[in-house]
């Protein structure tokens, strides 16, 4: 095989398209949020226009600390971390639970009376300690 013919396979592999494409959507998925954080959200606790925080400093000697900036990354990381749990995550997984139509493990399976291990419901031999269930 020729190294571009490799290099072909490795691209048109389904997990190579994939990472693009989530790279794609979610760098044009963060700025939607972060309009969303930073047009709704913070207006809305009122905290820009009362506290700048980027202006916030310490000088020691000659070291200039900039912790307003630090506190003011934080909360943006803090409220993009907020808005995304409840407004994305959270509805996603109760459409997702709606979704659900997979068998639970927990009614595909039964215990083992002698070993006490995880076995498939219509199992008649235990697959770890080969007794019989039938008898059971």
């Amino acid at each position: 095989m020729s190294a571009i013919s490799d290099f072909k396979q490795f691209i048109l592999r389904g997990n190579v398209v994939d990472l693009a494409v989530g790279v794609v959507i979610g760098g044009a998925f963060g700025k939607i949020v972060n309009a969303l954080v930073t047009d709704v959200v913070l207006p809305l606790i009122g905290l820009p226009g009362k506290i700048d925080l980027a202006g916030l400093d310490i000088k020691v000697g000659s070291a200039h600390f900039l912790f307003g900036d630090l506190l003011s990354q934080i909360i943006s990381f803090l409220s993009i971390a907020f808005v995304v749990f409840f407004f994305v995550v959270k509805p996603v997984n109760f459409l997702m639970s709606l979704r659900k139509t997979e068998v639970t493990v927990e009614s595909a399976t039964k215990e083992c009376p002698r070993c006490l291990s995880s076995i498939p419901s219509a199992a008649t031999r235990c697959a770890f300690c080969t007794s019989d269930l039938a008898m059971e």
